[in-house]
């Protein structure tokens, strides 16, 4: 097994008010039970990072690790564990949603870093492993197929959903899906890119995976709404992976809004993305 040493970080600084805000408000909805904890919910430490799990611990014969999105700067498991839920139910798996360290205070690669300690150490208990993201949370799980064919370990699948793949933000949808994205826009991006880089490079493959070598990449399913801004990503994606060669599908939902699938099973799309994405797995068997 090659390397397995976490990347250099930085030094970030603390998180102006605005975003503090946001993230208060977060805390408090999920202080208060506005989003209560679906049956079989449990918190686990893997490796120093906190994680909410649905399934056992024990022996799992599929483990599944799905990062959150909220642009690097926002978000926590709790936010999409109604899709883990059903992920693990309708999925015959065990699947984990780490709490990763955020930007500004904690810079790239620190996510990433995080990312790959619980991927590691869940690894390492001899499970067959697929790994998954919504939005950022999709970038970084396909950043960490970089990582992982590093050191030798090995991904059965991929599942991205609205991935942000590419922090340049610098695709044609940004522009041409403005108005019909109320979720994400060009603006948010660059800020959200701005916080997390601190300038470190958006070229830089494991920033923007899009530029990624696929060569090692596992059978990935993408879905994403045919109006949202990330569009042109998950296009791009799927279309360098069917030039590599490697397996990959790509569901385009109209009417559908950024990451329907872990915001409500009442969410348009979302049924829909959610049966696609337990059908992909059932075919990884």
């Amino acid at each position: 097994m090659a390397s397995q040493s976490a990347l250099p970080e930085r030094a970030g600084y603390p998180a102006p008010p605005d975003l503090q805000v946001r993230r208060d408000g977060m805390a408090g909805a999920l202080a208060s039970g506005a989003l209560p904890a679906p049956e079989g919910q449990a918190t686990e430490i893997v490796g120093d990072i906190r994680t909410i799990r649905f399934g056992s611990s024990d022996c799992a014969d599929t483990v599944i690790v799905h990062f959150h999105g909220g642009g690097f700067r926002l978000g926590a498991p709790e936010v999409c564990a109604g899709y883990a839920a059903k992920l693990s139910s309708g999925g015959n798996a065990t699947v984990y949603c780490p709490a990763y360290r955020l930007s500004p205070e904690a810079p790239f690669p620190a996510a990433l870093n995080d990312a790959m300690q619980v991927v590691r150490r869940l690894a390492s208990r001899g499970s067959r492993l697929i790994v998954a993201g919504d939005s950022a949370g999709g970038g970084l799980a396909a950043s960490l197929m970089q990582l992982c064919a590093r050191d030798g370990i090995p991904i059965a699948g991929l599942v991205l959903h609205s991935p942000w793949l590419d922090l340049s933000v610098s695709s044609a949808s940004y522009q041409n899906n403005a108005s019909a994205d109320p979720l994400f826009s060009k603006n948010a991006a660059t800020e959200a890119a701005q916080m997390y880089l601190q300038g470190h490079p958006a070229t830089d493959p494991l920033a923007s995976p899009l530029l990624a070598d696929l060569t090692d990449f596992p059978p990935t399913f993408i879905s994403v709404g045919e109006e949202e801004v990330l569009l042109d990503d998950a296009r791009a994606l799927h279309g360098r992976l069917v030039e590599a060669s490697q397996s990959a599908t790509l569901l385009e939902v109209a009417g559908m809004d950024h990451v329907a699938v872990t915001r409500g099973s009442d969410v348009p799309g979302s049924p829909e993305v959610l049966a696609a994405t337990l059908s992909f797995l059932a075919a990884l068997d």
